[in-house]
């Protein structure tokens, strides 16, 4: 992800520190790409709409996740609420993002087994779904009712999928809240890789998530490891064979911790 940050174009790279922010991360990536290829009007990226609908469904349709994104927007919605009649506080802005959460929790929370049954109640889907993980599976010879529905107005197309894809939107946005409000947490900090290497220890259970802003111009790429108690990161180079070598070159990087 490339951001703007202190008026220069950096990399953001993110890792999370539980399984649980991963598949936030990842459902936050798979949403981005599906928003991104569903305005386009080619029948190639409204194929790509498909691929990247089953995935969200495979990695969003657990049972546990719905349960721990609920503890999660009841967690921070708790805390939020000490904040109330804080003069420190915009108290409008709170009030603000405590509807969002609300309304987050009750939709997600009405949500049911929606995700799962997205697919098995459209033959449609569903046949899609059985054939578009085979190489070459929805030629038109293999799926004709998908090679008609591609020659349909593009406006169609995208009407159908964005009525497919409604029972997703609790789950985006309670993805987008959980982050949005982890991120904004957390303010980005100077630190130093002495030899291209960096470790901090890290107080068991506080951070989940780990933002590093590296300038692409150092040619770097941060190899990151961490759990609740520790983060190490090995700053690499990649050279002109595509292989990564350690750099051992003392750097400054730009780092942000996120409860």
């Amino acid at each position: 992800m490339t951001v703007l940050h202190l008026t220069l174009t950096v990399i953001l790279f993110e890792h999370p520190f539980n399984e649980r922010v991963r598949t936030y991360l990842r459902l936050e990536h798979l949403f981005d790409r599906f928003e991104q290829l569903i305005v386009r009007e080619m029948a190639l990226d409204h194929h790509f709409c498909f691929t990247t609908l089953f995935e969200i469904i495979e990695v969003g349709g657990r049972t546990d996740l719905k349960t721990d994104m609920l503890k999660d927007l009841d967690r921070h919605r708790l805390h939020l609420i000490t904040f109330r009649n804080n003069a420190s506080v915009d108290q409008q802005v709170l009030e603000t993002v405590l509807s969002r959460i609300d309304h987050a929790f009750d939709s997600l929370n009405g949500l049911g087994s929606k995700i799962n049954q997205l697919v098995g109640e459209n033959d449609f889907l569903a046949s899609l779904k059985n054939r578009i993980s085979i190489p070459g599976g929805t030629c038109g010879f293999d799926l004709p009712i998908y090679h008609a529905w591609q020659q349909k107005p593009v406006a169609l197309r995208q009407d159908n999928m964005k009525h497919w894809t409604e029972p997703l939107e609790p789950l985006k946005t309670s993805v987008d809240i959980l982050l949005g409000l982890m991120r904004d947490n957390a303010s980005a900090q100077k630190v130093s890789a002495s030899g291209g290497v960096f470790q901090q220890n890290l107080p068991q259970g506080k951070f989940q998530l780990l933002r590093l802003y590296i300038d692409p111009a150092l040619n770097l790429i941060p190899e990151i490891s961490g759990n609740r108690m520790m983060v190490s990161i090995r700053l690499m180079q990649q050279g002109d064979d595509g292989r990564l070598q350690a750099s051992n070159t003392d750097t400054t990087l730009e780092l942000a911790l996120c409860s």
